[in-house]
């Protein structure tokens, strides 16, 4: 049902599905990623691939697509390159609700575009996604964190901030402010909380043009009716991010309510030694999707026929019906665990068979939803269904 939804919602918007690899050489993670965060440096599963060179299980899908379009020549394709995935990831973190250490995920990018518009496209994009899978009490959280430069000169400012009041923090937050100073705003300490709450914020400190770029992002997302909070304490785990940043939340999650987000990554590429390329994406948790969305409804496979064996019938005959069948385009299923005959009825009922075939000589072909049956040929068992006529 994800994947169906994907396809169709991501698909009508120009955006081609892409597969990677299940695991990637290390550097492509430490560089892309960051080595300061805590994918890095706590969560990989990282392992010797016998020769020497380092490989890693994929944490997340954004470098590798981004290493998927310069190896394979992509940025000399009309841009932007608009791509989509649905793959399995792995991290090593305590496992929770919705969250495990092989986890699946559907990712957007779009490489090569600094227009405003991508940011918005893709957010409205991931709307529509929860929205037509039911995610319920979906909020969405919208930031930006500017550029690089104007970063580090903000982060210096937080550094100062923290120091001065480094007694009050959590032991965690102490050891990353040289590191990663930004991540104090997740904390759930209350000390390191009660601080951030006077700290101050990058969203007041970006340039003129990075708050122009958020700014039409915010005036398109109105534009499409998108409820959105301004959130200036947002900040993401990977350090890739530029300008715009966000996340979906689902208050029906409790405490750990994230369920996807992303944002711009207009250096990324050339981190990887490709050429300046702007890009941006998001990727959420099918596993945090599907508990946000609670009980879902599902229609039953359908069954056109099923082979069943009367005492004595031919097994060969019935193994060869059901073959036929299923290359004629039918749903077809086969007796395999040994019922009665009676038994065989009850089940083809349970699963809703149209029709069932009751292999014995003759041949009788028995049209659940009516009761009917009659004798027939074999061969003329599949063009009656087929046909989907009604037997006399």
């Amino acid at each position: 049902m994800v994947e169906s939804l994907a396809r169709r919602i991501l698909g009508a918007a120009g955006y081609r599905r892409i597969e990677t690899p299940a695991f990637e050489a290390t550097e492509l993670f430490a560089r892309g990623v960051g080595v300061a965060t805590d994918i890095v440096q706590k969560e990989m599963y990282t392992f010797d691939d016998g020769s020497g060179r380092s490989l890693t299980l994929r944490p997340e899908g954004t470098a590798p697509v981004c290493r998927a379009y310069l190896e394979h020549g992509m940025h000399k394709l009309p841009q932007p390159v608009k791509l989509w995935y649905l793959s399995s990831f792995f991290r090593y973190e305590a496992p929770q609700a919705g969250r495990y250490r092989q986890f699946w995920q559907v990712g957007a990018e779009a490489i090569g575009t600094a227009e405003p518009a991508a940011d918005a496209e893709l957010i409205v994009l991931l709307a529509a996604l929860l929205d037509a899978l039911g995610v319920r009490e979906c909020r969405l959280r919208l930031s930006s964190l500017g550029t690089p430069e104007t970063r580090a000169e903000y982060r210096d400012e937080l550094q100062g901030y923290l120091r001065g009041h480094e007694d009050e923090l959590s032991a965690e937050v102490r050891a990353r402010i040289d590191a990663n100073p930004l991540r104090a705003f997740d904390s759930t300490h209350p000390g390191t909380r009660a601080v951030m709450a006077g700290a101050p914020v990058l969203l007041d400190r970006l340039a003129p043009d990075d708050a122009e770029h958020f700014a039409q992002v915010c005036a398109l997302l109105n534009d499409a009716g998108l409820h959105y909070e301004l959130d200036p304490t947002l900040v993401r785990g990977l350090d890739y991010y530029t300008r715009t940043v966000f996340e979906f939340a689902s208050d029906a999650l409790g405490a750990q309510s994230g369920v996807g987000g992303g944002g711009r990554y207009d250096r990324l590429i050339e981190q990887l030694d490709g050429p300046p390329t702007p890009a941006c994406g998001w990727a959420v948790g099918i596993e945090r999707m599907l508990l946000a969305a609670g009980e879902l409804p599902t229609a039953p496979s359908p069954v056109d026929l099923f082979v069943a064996l009367a005492p004595g019938g031919d097994h060969r005959v019935a193994f060869g019906l059901a073959t036929n069948a299923r290359r004629a385009g039918l749903a077809a299923q086969l007796e395999l665990a040994g019922r009665s005959l009676k038994g065989q009825l009850r089940h083809a009922d349970r699963i809703g068979a149209r029709y069932v075939a009751i292999v014995t000589d003759p041949m009788t072909l028995k049209d659940m939803e009516s009761g009917e049956q009659q004798q027939t040929m074999p061969d003329a068992i599949i063009p009656t269904i087929l046909r989907g006529s009604r037997l006399t």
